[in-house]
């Protein structure tokens, strides 16, 4: 899949904004809510012991007016017991619901993208792996984001505050702290690059362990496993992909943790707990220049302020320098361009038209040889096509381009003369009904399964699943819940009744177009020819485009085309065919002679 990618990446701040922004829209109060309790979580504690402390020692020192302590303990428990109580009713009846609400919201936007990516996106690694990351960082994104901005605020307003107190009473202080962040600050930046270097590098791994999890416990694989001896094969490749995680997080724990050890050990213990000190006792013990207030005040002034300029400029720096390039991978993906894009008109469901396939040839990315080779056939209006061939012979393919789950390489699709890029994507695809060979059924109830909507016209739903051949008994007719992901009671359906809930959104669709792959794949020979009666029944007013390797479903088709190695090789009548004694002459013999066999 090709995408444009952005020339140059936004800025960390830009990236914060950006994400801040898309909050506010979902939940303004939450955002507001969060400024407010950084402030009231950081400011009055630490005013409280600059200027209460030093009030109240200032205050025992002269000896005057001792009740005035009495008052300024009252105002400092006030303040204390406003700012916890607005903590507490904030997070515990607001900040909690909207957190979930604003998680919702953002992974909407993702969804919303993630409909529009071309079937293309998937065969892309690269992009895959953003893919996943974007979506399972989601979360992760809002719970620490939210923290971190919370607390950015709350100490932006604190180094404000207190630096106008620190400035009254000795500005040297700052100097001393400014002079050591500064010196400390650079390798904030080479820590966030190795932290998001890491957390790329272990969603590829984690991809490799999770996908051995699955196989041990997804139902898709239970009878593979339980039937053969590949389990230690298994868990070997996922031992492998378990050690890969661990080597990463070895590698990057030493550089990580080395450059935070010299980061702290050069502004902590040389900056904050030796120069630092030092400067104050001189300025207590040799100059006389500070009181006992002044001396705790500028103490934990300088403390404090030392503590908010690191949190703004050293951790905060590498914390958001790591969120902001999530953030940007999450700004990339919004705004990728894909293959797949909208055309200005809206096409018309109607009648069946005819539909031509001119000079079309793909190739896959990333292979060499093309998969499809200038195909050239015209399906007239309400003809019931079959496409046959061998495994590899690009019958899926063609059908996918029809659907524009993909774009031609080259050549053009059109259906009345209007070429199919011209219209929407989705009025285009809402025309056909398709039945994929890898269909599945969902976590919903039967009737949800056929019409894909949770508005269905139940007698339309009963009308399909019988042209389909569907006879199980329900206990809750089309309100029985299918699969038992959030059911304990869920129908677990047999794979020939799955497919014929599958078939049946064909017959439940209205649309001039249908697409079936392998529709007979897992059905018994009475059940196939059942279904073959009730298609041609229930198509008379549709074009049917159909792909099957038994040839018994192709007999009544009004052409088929056989294919192979991405051609077009034959094509006619089930008759003219069998007279030219080719390839499809062939495999419908071979065929036929394993059933009288079987006899």
């Amino acid at each position: 899949m090709k995408k444009k990618k952005l020339i140059n990446e936004h800025s960390m701040l830009s990236n914060i904004l950006f994400f801040v922004r898309l909050l506010f829209e979902i939940s303004p109060g939450l955002v507001i809510g969060e400024f407010v309790w950084g402030i009231l979580m950081h400011v009055p504690p630490r005013l409280i012991s600059i200027i209460g402390l030093k009030y109240i020692i200032d205050t025992v020192e002269s000896g005057e007016n001792l009740e005035r302590i009495f008052v300024a303990v009252g105002i400092i428990a006030a303040v204390v017991i406003f700012s916890n109580a607005f903590t507490w009713i904030f997070r515990e009846f607001f900040w909690n619901m909207e957190r979930e609400r604003v998680y919702y919201g953002l992974n909407k936007k993702l969804y919303a993208k993630a409909r529009q990516l071309d079937e293309e996106s998937y065969d892309n690694p690269d992009f895959y792996n953003n893919f996943i990351l974007t979506i399972e960082s989601s979360s992760d994104n809002i719970q620490n984001l939210l923290g971190l901005v919370r607390n950015y605020v709350g100490n932006i307003i604190l180094l404000f505050s207190i630096g106008s107190v620190l400035l009254t009473i000795d500005p040297v202080c700052l100097v001393i702290i400014l002079f050591f962040i500064g010196v400390f600050s650079p390798i904030s930046k080479k820590i966030g690059s190795l932290q998001m270097e890491r957390r790329i590098d272990n969603t590829r791994y984690h991809r490799r362990s999770d996908y051995f999890q699955r196989i041990f416990y997804l139902q898709d694989y239970c009878k593979e496993v339980r039937m053969n001896d590949i389990s230690p094969l298994l868990i070997e490749r996922y031992n492998d992909a378990a050690e890969d995680v661990v080597k990463n997080q070895r590698r990057y724990f030493k550089k990580i943790d080395g450059l935070y050890m010299l980061q702290e050990s050069g502004i902590q213990i040389f900056g904050f707990m030796f120069v630092l000190p030092l400067y104050l006792g001189y300025c207590v013990l040799v100059k006389n220049s500070l009181s006992a207030g002044e001396f705790v005040a500028a103490f934990n002034g300088a403390f404090s302020i030392a503590s908010s300029i690191n949190f703004l400029t050293v951790w905060a720096v590498a914390v958001f320098s790591e969120r902001g390039k999530m953030i940007e991978k999450y700004r990339e993906f919004l705004k990728a361009d894909f293959k797949i894009s909208d055309g200005e008109k809206t096409a018309e469901k109607g009648a069946p038209k005819e539909i031509r396939i001119e000079n079309l040839s793909f190739t896959y990315e990333g292979n060499r040889e093309p998969t499809l080779k200038d195909i050239n056939l015209t399906i007239k209006p309400y003809e019931k096509i079959a496409l046959v061939g061998y495994n590899g012979a690009g019958k899926t393919t063609l059908t996918n381009l029809l659907l524009r789950l993909y774009d031609p390489s080259e050549g053009r699709i059109t259906i009345d003369g209007e070429d199919v890029r011209t219209a929407t994507v989705d009025s285009h695809r809402d025309r056909f009904a398709a039945v994929f060979q890898d269909f599945q059924l969902f976590s919903c109830n039967v009737g949800e399964n056929v019409a894909l909507d949770k508005d269905y016209d139940k007698a339309r739903v009963e009308e399909a699943l019988g042209q389909s051949g569907f006879g199980k008994t329900l206990k809750n007719g089309t309100e029985t819940e299918l699969l038992r992901e959030f059911d304990d009671e869920g129908v677990m359906l047999s794979g020939g009744e799955s497919q014929k809930v599958a078939i049946a959104r064909a017959f439940y669709k209205d649309c001039p177009y249908v697409i079936l792959d392998e529709p007979s794949a897992n059905l018994d020979p009475v059940a196939e020819y059942n279904l073959n009666r009730a298609m041609t029944e229930a198509s008379d007013n549709k074009t049917v485009i159909f792909i099957s390797h038994r040839l018994s479903t192709t007999v009544h088709a009004d052409r088929i085309y056989v294919m192979e190695k991405g051609r077009i090789i034959e094509s006619g009548s089930h008759e003219e065919l069998m007279e030219m004694n080719g390839t499809y002459a062939y495999m419908f013999n071979l065929q036929a002679e394993k059933y009288k066999e079987k006899k």
